[in-house]
């Protein structure tokens, strides 16, 4: 069934080169900066003003607008695949939800939140990992539908 898919076109295979690393460069921060607020709490450093400062400028700069090119390169990969995977798909449109979802959660929930942390407000890290968190639940749902493809024939 997969033999439709152009997969072994060169062009297929970089948009699907660059979805992934799309992926690994939106979501590394959401792995890493918990450790690294581990390590500065340990140190006795304030974690909010440092690790906001840092993630709030990433986050805008880097974080964001790859994970912007995560779904455009995805639509890509949907629009390249010879018809085999469509948009009306109800695994593609419920990934284009989550996508969405996604970025509202950066850009409307987690940045802001950054910056407030760095500029001392403590209660604004708890704002910062519950968006964190929801970031790690909605990547565990859309990997979940990029492998089980669920309806799909």
């Amino acid at each position: 069934m997969f033999a439709l898919v152009p997969v072994n076109t060169f062009g297929y295979k970089l948009m699907l080169l660059l979805h992934i690393l799309s992926v690994i460069v939106a979501f590394a921060p959401a792995f890493v900066w918990p450790f690294a607020s581990v390590k500065l709490k340990k140190e006795g450093k304030p974690v909010g003003p440092a690790i906001g400062a840092l993630a709030a400028g990433n986050t805008a700069k880097i974080h964001g607008p790859a994970l912007v090119l995560v779904g455009l390169f995805g639509f890509g990969l949907v629009g390249m695949s010879d018809k085999l995977f469509k948009f009306d798909q109800s695994w593609v449109m419920a990934a284009v939800v989550v996508w969405f979802l996604m970025l509202g959660i950066i850009f409307g929930l987690m940045l802001p939140a950054e910056k407030k942390s760095a500029a001392g407000d403590e209660s604004a890290d708890k704002l910062v990992s519950m968006a964190g968190g929801i970031m790690h639940l909605l990547l565990l749902v859309m990997l979940f539908l990029m492998i089980w493809k669920p309806g799909f024939p």
